[in-house]
């Protein structure tokens, strides 16, 4: 497993990386034949927009922008809060992982250009897609080797864009790769009552299985409950360290932007979610 470069100090060379996912109670983010892109509440919807207003950069696979229709922006008028308002224009990159470089150039994405739009692909990949993915995004990264070195990605994310929060929206195959490579430091589901089933269902973590030792661990949830869906946030355990609790500088002043991640008690969902609307 590779493991994230660190600076002199012992501070991360990489941004702080949130995986944000809506699954079914079977752990499905669509049916096996994709026909569902979106199952979550308008709750849910708004939470996602939301935590895209607080973070630098979003993330996310060639297949599932295709799938989607996505274009990964900003949406006016989704976050209520004046702090989330202030960081809507802080998203300065949206980043799309396709190692074979065969993203379509037609895709809703290139449509939208209010933020910069760069790709992560092989630089094995067909010299004619590099080319033609050069023409359309605002930067190109070939990664060495076959596939993409996601720990060199996403150090080239931070170091090129100076990004210090971003999310992953997926797919599950990319979600899997960086869980492997120890990048996700924190991780957000939205549990839908939904069953969909379906071995070739695809999950918040598909692609290449690895051994029971290797599994990502993480600490207690912080769960809140929201009308028939459970927000559950997730923080990745230290291995070694700081005990929990505590934190770098840098890490904390992160995580001083970002919290609170989950909803409290009394208040419905905090700033790390919305309020639902009453």
């Amino acid at each position: 497993m590779s493991t994230p470069a660190t600076r002199k100090g012992g501070s991360p060379k990489r941004p702080w990386t949130v995986v944000n996912m809506a699954m079914t109670a079977d752990g499905k983010i669509a049916t096996a034949g994709r026909e569902v892109t979106s199952f979550g509440s308008p709750l849910d919807l708004e939470a996602l927009y939301h935590l895209r207003s607080r973070v630098d950069a979003v993330l996310c696979g060639a297949r599932t922008v295709e799938e989607t229709g996505a274009t990964l922006a900003n949406r006016e008028g989704t976050t209520r809060s004046v702090e989330g308002a202030a960081r809507r224009a802080s998203l300065r990159v949206r980043v799309i992982v396709s190692g074979s470089a065969s993203f379509s150039l037609t895709a809703a994405l290139w449509e939208d250009r209010s933020t910069p739009i760069a790709v992560l692909v092989s630089g094995e990949a067909p010299a004619s897609r590099r080319n033609a993915l050069r023409q359309m995004a605002d930067s190109v990264w070939e990664s060495p080797g076959p596939g993409v070195d996601l720990v060199r990605g996403v150090e080239w994310i931070h170091s090129t864009w100076d990004i210090r929060r971003m999310v992953c929206e997926g797919g599950g195959t990319l979600n899997a790769a960086l869980f492997r490579a120890g990048l996700v430091d924190e991780l957000r589901l939205t549990l839908c009552p939904r069953l969909f089933g379906g071995k070739s269902s695809p999950s918040i973590a598909d692609g290449l299985a690895g051994a029971l030792g290797d599994a990502n661990r993480f600490e207690k949830p912080r769960v809140r409950r929201v009308g028939d869906e459970l927000f559950l946030v997730f923080r990745k355990k230290p291995v070694t360290g700081p005990v929990p609790g505590t934190t770098s500088p840098l890490v904390g002043s992160i995580l001083a932007e970002v919290e609170p991640a989950c909803p409290t008690a009394d208040a419905g969902p905090a700033s790390g979610y919305p309020r639902p609307s009453r």
